[in-house]
């Protein structure tokens, strides 16, 4: 075994669903020991892609490999890979510890084995004399709790989770964001989670692709992807953010001058700047903008009137409608300024060039 080899190998991967393309030609590698998120809209590949490395659907084309091994034709249950579904799916005239057992019993273990690895998995999620209550006598989170649980105890080599959170309250699914963490690094297992849930893969993934039109997009760590995309649809997907629509207008030291659709002139920091007359957009999140007074040393700025102002958890945020029209987003965090910046308020908005990313696609 080939320790820094991927885990998982898809290789120009296809799959389509008679005239639909659900996966077009689609290549990535997962490593050991991972958690790793497949993010993306409805419709987008995600889920017919973790199917394909359960083994529930067979490629039009390519090759699936696990640790070297050509896997695209092996049935799901000849494969080290295990599946937590979104519904749970416990049996409900069987209580936890029975439920976890399961798939043990079904392999034959001797009872001794399956009552210790039973114990291990009540204990590393947390469960701990609750063996004997039935799956209606637990909460939601219990629940989710006993799906991983069972998941695990079979020591797959790959989990792939399938919108696990969903069901979960929002409290409850930023608790159990760091329990499934905690669990990937005890078991050292590879977590593959399919999630539309921006947030919840830029806590839990060491990386995340993502996905549109049955491709990838971007594949990243949650702080590169959403602080360098390489593409509007990433940039407008993962998190918030303004989009500038233009054409480069003059090259700069270092950067470029876009004229946007609107009129407004900017400025933007860039390595390998796109050729005179290229449309781009400039995406700048709206953490980089600032509100205030129009300095000498001022750039991208304007004046314009604040249109919503609402509290989200740890800061404000601002809607401000330039006098050319543009809708800039801005948010702060809690206790950043003294002024509270009102609705109906006229400001001066401005971000750096190095906030703004150029995008060509």
């Amino acid at each position: 075994m080939n320790a820094s080899a991927p885990l998982i190998r898809i290789d120009n991967v296809s799959k389509a669903y008679g005239s639909v393309a659900a996966i077009r030609d689609l290549s990535l590698d997962i490593a050991r020991n991972e958690f790793f998120a497949l993010l993306g809209a409805s419709g987008c590949g995600k889920t017919t892609l973790m199917r394909l490395i359960a083994g529930f659907e067979t490629p039009d084309r390519g090759r699936i490999s696990l640790d070297g091994v050509d896997i695209t034709d092996l049935p799901p249950h000849l494969r080290p890979v295990n599946m937590m579904f979104q519904s749970y799916a416990l049996f409900p005239h069987m209580n936890v510890a029975r439920n976890i057992a399961f798939g043990l019993v079904q392999e034959g273990l001797r009872r001794k084995e399956i009552r210790t690895r039973v114990e291990d998995m009540l204990r590393l999620v947390q469960m701990q004399g609750m063996g004997k209550r039935r799956p209606d006598q637990l909460s939601g989170g219990q629940k989710q709790r006993v799906a991983l649980a069972r998941a695990l105890v079979k020591r797959p080599r790959l989990l792939l989770l399938d919108e696990p959170l969903a069901a979960l309250d929002r409290k409850l699914r930023h608790e159990t964001q760091f329990e499934l963490m905690q669990a990937q690094r005890e078991t050292g297992t590879t977590f593959v989670v399919v999630t539309h849930d921006q947030d919840e893969a830029m806590v839990m993934a060491h990386r995340m692709a993502v996905m549109n039109g049955g491709g990838i997009e971007q594949i990243g760590t949650p702080r590169t992807v959403y602080e360098e995309p390489t593409s509007r649809h990433v940039a407008t997907f993962v998190g918030e953010t303004n989009l500038f629509e233009g054409r480069v207008a003059q090259w700069l030291p270092g950067g470029i001058a876009v004229q946007t659709r609107s009129g407004l002139s900017l400025e933007a920091a860039c390595r390998a700047p796109p050729e005179h007359g290229a449309a781009v957009a400039l995406s700048v999140r709206p953490e980089c903008v600032k509100l205030g007074r129009p300095t000498a040393l001022s750039l991208n700025g304007g004046v314009g009137e604040i249109i919503d102002h609402v509290f989200r958890e740890g800061g404000s945020s601002w809607r401000v409608r330039l006098e050319a029209g543009d809708v800039i987003h801005v948010r702060q965090p809690l206790g950043h300024g003294a002024h509270p910046h009102e609705r109906g308020e006229r400001v001066f908005v401005s971000f750096a060039p190095e906030s703004a990313r150029v995008l060509s696609r």
